[in-house]
């Protein structure tokens, strides 16, 4: 760091300010300081002679944001707490540079993989109830509960579901006793919305999109213990209960409040049965409760230009009475329980955030009953005409579910001592399970689970858009299998890009260069070489394995990427424990291309050997591949256990500690038929997949259809505010002005299709 200190000593001296850009302190100076200051806080950490440096770094650390900031994270220890925090968090070592392998962790990875497998791993089948065991580690999973109203499409996969079955999958796998739950939401006005479409009854429309939901779930693989539904008698029950309990303890208010009306349809319009201009943002389609597109939550009376969504009309202002959640009154209990889970528990830094904002900005009443007929009756005599608020009533279906799956529901639901409770969504559902439902449990005062780890991912995207099943735009669920590429497939490609950190983007163009470089010329390569020079040069056998440097380092480097998977996977990091896998089958690969057992095995007996060896540490290796895709690919992960005969002991003994690369076939071992895994996804059939579910936008110009495709393809298409000079005689200087418009449209379609925009001068012209 001295020469860039350097640097910045000169550069600070030539400027007459006291910041970098200014006589004010701007974000430069901010994300300067911050990145500066663990080394230029450390008193041990020699400088040299920077005065202008150790004067600005003084001044902008004078504010009292720095000052609160450099406590509260870093607690004024300088280079040591950065230290701690990279040992607290190893994978963030991983991503710095390149994990080198000491000589020990050869020897030992080398010694504990020879002494291979030890006893029988314990493997317990699962048996049904799953219930909580005194003296395990008892896990209690829930997905974010889908809106039965409608197709799930990629988005919302990989936002709850599957990201949930990939660490149900791996706590199995690890011995946890762990239940996964879900189910469709089928009340509230959204499913009201969809019956009057389609003319039928709410009921039917729940029956109808509840198999619809169960159908796609079982095609991708989710292994649910239950996948259940919210319109039950249990539901009822427990709702009820928990509403009564808060009306004793004082922890409901009755307000009457203003209400859109359709005097055309005469009744109240409760959320999605308005649209109007969002008040925060100006997104003219926002819902009468939340904004699409900023997210923020909205009363319907606040929407600008409000329309009954069933007959257009705009409707009025009326009073109405309804009952709220006093969550001011709850608020220090809250924030008590949220200090303490978010501390211990695995909190996503998107659902910390939400949270902490929801607290910030404090918090008000909460209405949790409705004008509307399709709900769980309100039991108070004064309100049997309402129904409850689904985002009151929709969490409690949680319960209801499990209820549903067994009558000793209580023994998860109201036994935090023992369970832990896992919430995975997408961010949009962070506050109703942060905020709103905890408080509704603290409330109930009846010894409720809450929330220790909250996973919230961010939004995934489709191509340059959002999805949109009414404009033809993006895969959704019931569309996934038809387009003939496996659910394994779908299954990785949407882990890979599995908006963590930021919103992520569906994109064909890269699922195929996904599908061929890491699953077909990586994962597959591998695997399959491994397999089939069993087969060719060894009858099927596995060969004698006599190690040497190169094969004890390769089994260093595995182990390694193997305790890195399970550390990450502990802590849901369900996107990074998959590059492990594939840093695995990339480390295998290098394995064999050095070693060359191809052309050893042509050799002397010295070289035979050697080729035998290293075909049976490649075929190891192909076996703990096996294992540790389970959880993202469980179909692929039966088929190479099937064709290599790896008992599935081989995959309990891999995961049900931190991490031990062990000998699983040994010398002997006989493997089944070997074929290719994946198949190559060629670019015809992507570009008819990317204009198949790329929608369709009518030309306003000439009411025409135009097909979406490829982003070149999209720049051909007509844009709006153009004049159509078609038919029509145009003055010089209009004509002038298009022809500039559309010189401006080809450079910007050149640039799209990665095309030098100015033409090539021609030799004896002038340009």
């Amino acid at each position: 760091m001295k020469e860039p200190l350097k640097w910045l000593e000169q550069s600070l001296s030539k400027i007459n300010s006291s910041f970098l850009t200014a006589e004010a302190v701007s974000v430069a100076d901010v994300v300067l300081w911050a990145a500066l200051y663990p080394l230029l806080s450390d008193s041990c950490f020699d400088v040299g002679e920077l005065r202008s440096v150790r004067g600005w770094f003084e001044r902008v650390g004078d504010l009292a944001a720095c000052q609160a900031a450099a406590n509260r994270v870093l607690h004024g220890k300088g280079v040591e707490a950065l230290k701690t925090f990279l040992q607290k968090h190893p994978a963030t070592q991983t991503q710095l540079a390149e994990h080198v392998i000491t000589v020990e962790e050869i020897e030992e990875a080398a010694q504990i993989w020879s002494e291979g497998l030890k006893g029988s791993p314990a493997v317990t089948e699962r048996k049904h109830p799953v219930l909580p065991q005194e003296g395990k580690r008892n896990m209690l999973l829930t997905s974010a509960l889908p809106y039965v109203n409608n197709v799930p499409h990629l988005g919302n996969i990989i936002g709850c579901v599957l990201s949930a079955d990939v660490f149900a999958r791996y706590g199995r796998l690890r011995g946890w006793n762990l239940l996964y739950i879900c189910g469709t939401d089928e009340y509230g006005t959204a499913t009201e919305n969809k019956a009057r479409e389609e003319g039928l009854t709410p009921q039917e429309i729940c029956d109808k999109y509840h198999a619809i939901h169960a159908d796609i779930y079982k095609w991708f693989q989710i292994d649910f213990d239950f996948f259940g539904r919210t319109t039950t008698k249990q539901q009822t029950e427990i709702a009820q209960d928990i509403f009564w309990r808060l009306h004793e303890r004082g922890f409901l208010l009755e307000d009457t409040v203003e209400q859109l009306r359709c005097e055309s349809c005469q009744r109240f319009l409760a959320d999605r049965f308005v649209e109007g201009e969002c008040p925060h943002c100006r997104y003219p389609e926002a819902r009468g409760d939340q904004c699409d597109k900023c997210g923020r939550l909205i009363n319907a009376v606040e929407l600008r230009n409000p329309q009954c969504k069933v007959c257009k009309e705009t409707p009025v202002i009326r009073s109405s009475k309804h009952l709220f959640l006093n969550l001011p009154k709850l608020e220090d209990e809250l924030e008590q329980w949220l200090d303490k889970s978010t501390s211990s528990g695995d909190w996503t830094v998107n659902a910390r955030h939400i949270t902490r904002s929801w607290i910030r900005d404090g918090l008000k009443p909460r209405c949790i009953t409705r004008d509307l007929q399709w709900g769980t009756p309100v039991p108070h005599e004064d309100y049997k005409e309402k129904v409850f608020y689904v985002w009151f009533d929709a969490p409690i279906g949680y319960l209801s579910i499990t209820a549903n799956y067994t009558d000793q529901w209580e023994k998860w639901w109201k036994n935090p001592q023992q369970v832990e409770l896992y919430n995975f969504m997408a961010k949009d559902n962070v506050p109703f399970h942060s905020v709103v439902f905890p408080c509704s449990l603290l409330g109930a005062q009846d010894n409720y689970t809450l929330v220790n780890h909250l996973i919230a991912t961010e939004y995934l995207n489709y191509e340059d858009t959002k999805f949109s099943k009414s404009r033809g735009v993006g895969v959704f669920g019931d569309m996934a299998k038809d387009t003939g590429i496996p659910s394994d497939v779908w299954r990785f490609y949407l882990l890979y890009l599995r908006p963590e950190g930021q919103d992520s983007a569906f994109s064909w163009s890269d699922m195929a260069l996904k599908n061929n470089s890491e699953l077909l010329n990586n994962l597959g390569n591998f695997i399959n070489r491994a397999g089939m020079f069993v087969s060719k040069f060894f009858d099927g056998c596995v060969p004698e394995m006599l190690l040497n440097e190169d094969d004890k380092r390769l089994i260093a480097q595995v182990r390694w990427e193997l305790k890195q998977y399970i550390q990450l996977l502990d802590k849901v990091r369900i996107r990074d424990a998959l590059k492990c896998i594939l840093s695995i089958s990339r480390h295998g690969n290098q394995y064999m291309q050095l070693n060359e057992p191809w052309k050893k095995i042509k050799g002397g007996d010295g070289d035979r050997r050697r080729a035998g060896t290293v075909t049976g540490v490649s075929v190891n290796v192909a076996c703990l591949l096996s294992a540790v895709l389970e959880p993202y690919m469980p179909s692929v992960s039966h088929t190479i256990r099937q064709q290599l005969q790896a008992p599935h002991t081989c995959v309990s003994a891999i995961l049900q500690n931190t991490g031990t690369f062990i000998c699983t076939l040994p010398a002997g071992h006989r493997i089944s038929a070997v074929s290719p895994l994946f198949q190559k996804l060629e670019n015809e059939q992507i570009e008819v997949l990317r204009k198949r579910f790329g929608g369709q936008q009518v030309c306003k110009r000439h009411s025409s259809i135009i097909t979406r495709g490829s982003p070149a393809e999209t720049m051909k298409m007509c844009f709006p505010g153009q004049t159509c000079l078609k038919a029509q005689k145009a003055d010089k200087s209009v004509i002038d002005d298009e022809v500039e418009k559309l010189l401006q449209l080809k450079k910007q379609l050149s640039l799209a299709e990665g095309k030098n925009p100015e033409p090539a001068a021609q030799k004896g012209k002038k340009k």
